[in-house]
């Protein structure tokens, strides 16, 4: 089963420290050779980003910052599991590494999956 986690935290304002981007570096090296980790993907900050909404038939482009969210989207994964608790097991592995924050986990609909539970 294929999942996506999105990985919700508040801004931070100044880039990762060498130490947490070697840390980060060593988790997604081993996720990427055991075939936990398909694919991964960290977001630039908010203000070189734009929210765009459809409301009532009217478009709205509002560009960051985003200094009014408490928590934006700072990256995403895609993670291959047997099961949802082996990916909430690796999701936690993140965490751990990544800091504050919350990982929003779905798993993702795949051809001739009966059902999307």
């Amino acid at each position: 089963m294929r999942f996506l986690s999105v990985y919700k935290t508040a801004e931070r304002g100044v880039p990762p420290t060498q130490e947490e981007m070697d840390k980060m570096g060593k988790l997604i090296e081993e996720g990427m050779k055991a075939g936990s980790l398909l694919a991964v993907e960290g977001c630039l900050p908010s203000a070189t980003g734009a929210r765009v909404r459809l409301s009532n038939g009217k478009l709205a482009v509002t560009d960051g910052p985003f200094s009014e969210a408490k928590e934006l989207i700072g990256g995403l994964a895609i993670l291959q599991a047997k099961s949802k608790q082996e990916a909430i097991e690796l999701v936690k592995q993140f965490l751990y590494v990544a800091g504050d924050g919350e990982c929003e986990l779905r798993q993702l609909y795949e051809a001739g999956q009966s059902t999307c539970a």
